[in-house]
């Protein structure tokens, strides 16, 4: 009977440490093995360009970049800022595409700013007059942007040979993420984006695309006209 009656009386905080466990993996706050593309015999690919001449192709420096932001954890903000450019410390996930380029040496506000210039009716939701100090930090008109000057690639998670480190990937019109060099067991990439949680890079393209389901994959190679 005394033993019963301790099992009772732990059970709830077995359960609340269960409940704890759970929460911090859902946060990515537990380790994990994470693996390489070498692990899945899936060839990593690199930029034929390197923007910035550091001796990084552009592939490697945007994923680089998005995790130099990723790690530098900066407060969700989604703010408007006058001269668009929020500070270093705050940003959305828009804010992690333009800062991966910026560290790859090009200026993505300025690509957008000219292509929504010339082309605002390809931009939905421009609506009436374009505005640079926050068109660059909207998804659809990222979204549009790389439909055009980036590679289209598949859309299945679930071709895990197709993803390579950054690429860009959207979720609706809704989020936006740089794909990272760490997968999962089944090998999955991992994603590095700004949704407002801990972990900037972390096992989550699964879980984003069952939220809003993935609608554009890009491979930025250079400014070339597409569509």
């Amino acid at each position: 009977m005394r033993k019963r009656t301790r099992w009772v009386r732990l059970l709830p905080a077995l359960l609340l440490a269960a409940l704890l466990l759970l929460l911090l993996d859902y946060c990515g706050l537990l380790p994990h093995r994470t693996y390489t593309a070498e692990h899945f015999g899936i060839e990593t690919l690199q930029s034929p360009h390197d923007e910035d001449g550091d001796g990084i192709d552009d592939y490697t420096d945007l994923m680089l970049g998005a995790r130099e932001d990723a790690e530098n954890r900066p407060t969700y903000d989604p703010g408007y800022f006058a001269g668009g450019y929020p500070p270093e410390d705050r940003g959305v996930c828009t804010d992690v595409i333009w800062r991966a380029f910026r560290h790859a040496g090009y200026d993505l506000k300025a690509m957008v700013d000219a292509d929504i210039a010339a082309n605002t009716e390809r931009y939905w939701r421009v609506e009436g007059q374009p505005d640079p100090n926050i068109d660059f930090r909207r998804v659809p008109n990222l979204r549009v942007f790389f439909m055009r000057h980036a590679e289209s690639l598949t859309t299945d998670p679930y071709d895990i040979s197709a993803w390579q480190p950054g690429d860009i990937v959207t979720f609706e019109d809704r989020h936006i993420g740089v794909i990272s060099d760490r997968r999962n067991a089944e090998g999955i990439p991992y994603l590095i984006h700004n949704s407002g949680q801990w972990q900037r890079e972390e096992d989550a393209l699964l879980r984003c695309h069952r939220n809003h389901p993935i609608s554009g994959h890009f491979r930025f190679t250079d400014q070339t006209e597409t569509n």
